[in-house]
């Protein structure tokens, strides 16, 4: 169950509520919308899947997402992510918790966040992933593993790279701890990260855990950026 929370100001307008995010802004900003159930992007009507994913199947077998990348979202995921302010964490796991009652998807067998390379969980002090993945798994009663899935190399930021090129700088990204490979055998998973752009990463972090023996893959995430013109 989610911990009550204290009144104090809305994260988006500022206004004093009872709740981290208040009724006003999330009917205004944060309202359901019709979406790919493949790779979560908006759709003008319901549909299970989106044409491109008719066409190229991502490797995850459903994705989630409470919002849409843009105004007010990116400044609170921006302030959760860069900004040191990881108690948002759960400020944003609210959404995605509605969000993914909604899909009634099968049950996950355990939450893996998508991992930071160690340099730049040294650089962010946090890994904005596991703080809504060990949030999201103990509100649904769900285990949490922060380290099975790991980022072996320290790949150049994939803001502003085309999608073919965001998908070769990913290449050899991601390793499952051999030691670990059991732990996810012929298992249901769920991979978390904050937002998904093109879907590049969360493509090959899931490729890799199929190729490691995972049953699925599920993706859940925060916000999705629209495609241009949306």
């Amino acid at each position: 169950m989610r911990r009550p929370f204290m009144p104090g100001q809305c994260e988006i307008c500022r206004q004093w509520t009872s709740a981290a995010l208040c009724t006003d802004c999330m009917a205004r900003f944060g309202a359901p919308r019709p979406r790919c159930r493949r790779c979560a992007l908006p759709l003008g009507l319901a549909a299970a899947a989106c044409g491109e994913c008719l066409r190229q199947p991502p490797p995850f077998e459903a994705a989630v997402c409470a919002v849409d990348y843009g105004f007010p979202w990116d400044r609170v995921i921006a302030d959760f992510k860069f900004h040191g302010r990881s108690e948002l964490a759960g400020v944003l796991a609210g959404p995605l918790l509605d969000a993914l009652a909604v899909a009634a998807l099968p049950r996950v067998a355990a939450v893996l966040p998508v991992p930071l390379a160690p340099p730049r969980l040294a650089e962010r002090g946090y890994n904005q992933a596991w703080e809504l993945a060990r949030r999201l798994a103990a509100a649904l009663g769900l285990p949490a593993h922060g380290d099975l899935l790991q980022r072996t190399l320290d790949t150049a930021h994939q803001a502003g790279l085309p999608r073919t090129e965001r998908q070769r700088n990913l290449a050899g990204a991601f390793m499952v701890d051999p030691r670990r490979r059991n732990a996810l055998q012929g298992r249901a998973l769920a991979l978390v990260d904050d937002v998904m752009t093109t879907g590049a990463t969360l493509r090959e972090a899931a490729a890799q855990l199929l190729r490691a023996g995972a049953a699925s893959v599920q993706v859940w995430v925060v916000a999705r950026t629209p495609t241009p013109g949306d």
